[in-house]
């Protein structure tokens, strides 16, 4: 597939053109299980202590808010984006949870974070990860910042769609994305590009194996990885 990524903030465009049910059509098009998948990203992050947590690539905030409402109050939590419409949502979701003074959502470039070097005890990116790597020439930037960011022993929790190892359970898969995923969020949200894009990208998107070599190679120590769903999602941890 050629890229759709050419601008100097790729897929900006699509993400800030967020459908009115963006969350409704993820639970959708995923079954219901990213609720529970971002639930275990959660639970992993807070496996130990948090001081300072970011939530890059936050979306609408459910992977930060999850922290908010299970981590001591003393801790700083931060969603960052680069799409003030999802940023909005996730600040109306904030104040409904009345978690609004618990969680602070800020723009801001993932290449490019705006905070000092060994800030955060843990970065976690829920479902966001694919979209900085995947054909994405500030990919390395990306990783990078993150590994910058993060204070020594720290880790970057990430839950995000994978590849099943199994080949007939991959082949499966596969069709699932392009004969469901793509259509129903097409005919859910009206935009057709962003749900191609996103069929397209995670049938085409690195093995766990190649995700590893990848966060190893961009300066972290080591790298677990636990599959959900038989590998068609997974939680990538790599420690700083």
């Amino acid at each position: 597939m050629t890229s759709p990524i050419r601008s100097p903030k790729p897929l900006h465009g699509m993400f800030t053109a967020v459908p009115p049910r963006y969350d409704f059509i993820n639970h959708v098009i995923t079954l219901g299980m990213d609720t529970g998948w971002r639930r275990k990203a959660a639970k992993t992050c807070l496996q130990e202590k948090i001081t300072r947590f970011l939530d890059v690539g936050c979306g609408t905030g459910d992977l930060a808010l999850a922290i908010a409402r299970s981590s001591g109050t003393e801790s700083e939590i931060i969603g960052l984006d680069y799409s003030d419409t999802m940023l909005e949502k996730a600040r109306e979701k904030a104040w409904h949870l009345k978690l609004q003074n618990r969680v602070s959502f800020i723009s801001g470039d993932a290449s490019e974070l705006p905070f000092e070097d060994g800030y955060f005890d843990c970065v976690g990116i829920s479902f966001a990860f694919r979209n900085l790597t995947f054909q994405n020439p500030l990919g390395k930037s990306h990783l990078k910042e993150v590994a910058r960011v993060l204070k020594p022993g720290g880790r970057y929790v990430i839950v995000e769609s994978s590849q099943p190892e199994n080949g007939v359970i991959r082949w499966f898969h596969h069709l699932y994305l392009k004969g469901f995923v793509g259509p129903a969020g097409q005919l859910l949200s009206g935009n057709k590009g962003a749900y191609r894009y996103l069929a397209s990208s995670a049938a085409q998107y690195f093995m766990p194996s190649e995700v590893k070599e990848m966060l190893l190679k961009a300066g972290f120590s080591s790298v677990t990885y636990k599959p959900l769903f038989f590998g068609a999602a997974g939680i990538h941890v790599a420690r700083r």
